[in-house]
């Protein structure tokens, strides 16, 4: 009796027409929308990129051009340098297809940008690096000319020291994972699906109930205990919730290319975790015998969108705001949690921090479920 119950409980809730929305279509709609306007944000805004500049050579600049040659290669070029005339430099500049430009004259270097002092934009930034970089190529030539004229059996200590200092773009990554800051309403976004499996638990409790569906009725009739009748119940949504969470991680990391790291196992056992944590706070919704079926579906979508509001579904930076003013929200908002542990998978190398969420979401579920389970066990009608 036991696995006839589930098997149509899972037959009943894959034919529920507000699951195909909610649970599959929505998070293909929103997470489509989410590729498309953030993409290349991250490397355009966030991420270095050598900066582009003129070059302008008078006289010997032997020396010179060697620390521009070594300065833009490789991967972790600081520049990409092309080397022009006056004339044909500034035009660049005023185009906007450089950020400044290096005059060289006999080693000595001196520079041309075009933004204010205190510019914070990235171009300004740019061009702070090449003012850096000017400031420090002339220091380190008084040095050497210094050393030849005063001291220049010193000299090859003097050029290996300084040859480390123009080590000016290395890098020091701090965790293996994806820096992306966009990649937050992506976890955001299967906060939102897991959490949207309320319906799934609200549907539970109302068909349970015999005074709210003619199914609650029956089976308030069916000499199946009711203890069971509710565990299937339960197991039967978290096996399609489940399911939908898997489709919904798979298309947004194979589909759009979203990249959740290296650990995408436990990215899905986090996603049907915060599934079960969804489905048992609707189920909670559900029990209260005093609230009808409209007033408690209009309680589990706006616990849903204030939750993932609060863990910065909508806006980007709202959970370090609540972090700031009112830390201890985020430790109990569903959505955060479940966020969090995503997060702590992309960018921790051991696994405490998200073992600690996955656990917090488990006990919260736990709660849930007891708090039904009482408010549903004895419920009795004087007829049906």
């Amino acid at each position: 009796m036991f696995l006839h119950n589930l098997k149509y409980e899972f037959l009943q809730n894959i034919r529920a027409k507000s699951l195909i929305l909610w649970l599959i279509l929505f998070p293909i709609i929103l997470g489509t929308f989410f590729k498309i306007a953030f993409s290349g944000i991250y490397e355009t805004t966030t991420k270095f990129a050598a900066v582009p500049i003129a070059i302008v050579e008078q006289g010997s600049t032997e020396n010179f051009r060697s620390v521009m040659d070594s300065l833009s290669e490789g991967d972790d070029a600081l520049f990409t340098a092309e080397y022009t005339d006056e004339e044909n430099a500034l035009k660049l500049l005023e185009e906007k297809k450089i950020s400044g430009i290096l005059h060289a004259v006999d080693e000595q270097v001196s520079i041309t940008v075009a933004s204010a002092e205190g510019d914070t934009s990235v171009e300004g930034i740019r061009q702070t690096i090449i003012k850096s970089f000017a400031e420090q190529y002339n220091a380190n030539r008084s040095i050497i000319v210094d050393t030849v004229a005063h001291s220049p059996e010193k000299l090859g200590d003097v050029v290996s020291a300084l040859s480390e200092d123009l080590k000016c773009n290395e890098n020091i990554p701090l965790t293996n994972g994806n820096h992306d800051n966009m990649l937050s309403y992506f976890y955001n976004l299967i906060a939102m699906v897991a959490l949207l499996g309320s319906d799934l638990g609200l549907g539970i409790a109302i068909s349970s109930q015999g005074n709210l569906s003619a199914i609650g009725a029956r089976k308030c009739c069916s000499p199946t205990r009711k203890i069971v009748s509710i565990i299937t119940s339960l197991l039967g949504c978290i096996a399609v919730q489940t399911v939908c969470i898997i489709f919904s991680i798979s298309f947004l990391a194979f589909v759009l290319r979203v990249d959740f790291g290296t650990k995408l196992p436990l990215v899905y056992l986090a996603g049907a975790v915060g599934g079960v944590l969804g489905i048992s706070f609707g189920f909670v919704i559900g029990s209260v015998s005093r609230l009808g079926i409209s007033a408690k579906g209009a309680i589990s979508t706006a616990f849903t969108l204030v939750c993932c509001f609060f863990s910065g579904l909508m806006i980007g930076n709202m959970k370090a705001v609540v972090s700031t003013y009112a830390p201890w929200f985020n430790t109990i908002n569903p959505a955060a949690v479940i966020s969090d542990s995503l997060y702590c998978l992309n960018f921790y190398d051991d696994y405490t921090r998200f073992t600690q969420k996955v656990i917090t979401m488990l006990v919260m579920s736990v709660i849930f479920m007891l708090i039904g389970f009482f408010l549903t066990r004895r419920r009795k009608y004087a007829s049906l």
